[in-house]
């Protein structure tokens, strides 16, 4: 079972996406599952300054990775620390696994794997509610909108 709300939301997940030579991941609370263009699909958001970003622009592939509430310390670290300036899968121990040609982290107890289908840069000109702006976009992060990623569900992992 798997609730969406609570998973993406209070318990965040890891976006993981790259290849065999360099892979990244960062923490992530806002997303989504549903149905789109007749195929399963999973939703992301990721901002424009997130390094992560540069590997889903790059690949074809990500993953949603869920974990048990002991991993906690691990998304909070993945959330706050660049893989800029370090590797974070070393760092934290967490171990990056394929499957095909989609990384995923092996610790997750439940891992959505996708193919990118869309890519949407948000603009202010999307929102149609000025309370967006103002409570999610204002101070250190202004003017760095999120990305909208849609990803056809090829494949879900369960422990």
């Amino acid at each position: 079972e798997l609730n969406p709300f609570t998973k993406i939301s209070k318990e965040w997940m890891l976006v993981a996406a790259g290849n065999q030579e360099k892979t990244n991941a960062m923490t992530a609370s806002w997303g989504g599952l549903g149905v789109l263009w007749g195929k399963n699909a999973a939703f992301i958001f990721v901002r424009e300054n997130r390094y992560t970003k540069e590997f889903i622009d790059k690949e074809a592939y990500f993953s949603c990775n869920f974990f048990d509430k002991k991993f906690l310390n691990d998304l909070k670290y993945f959330g706050i620390v660049s893989g800029r300036q370090e590797d974070k899968f070393k760092t934290s121990g967490l171990t990056v696994s394929w499957r095909d040609k989609i990384p995923y982290v092996d610790e997750g107890n439940f891992i959505i794997l996708c193919q990118k289908m869309a890519a949407v840069p948000l603009t202010e000109d999307h929102f149609l509610d000025p309370e967006i702006k103002k409570q999610w976009y204002s101070g250190k992060d202004d003017g760095n909108l999120h990305t909208l990623y849609v990803g056809e569900i090829v494949e879900v992992l369960a422990r």
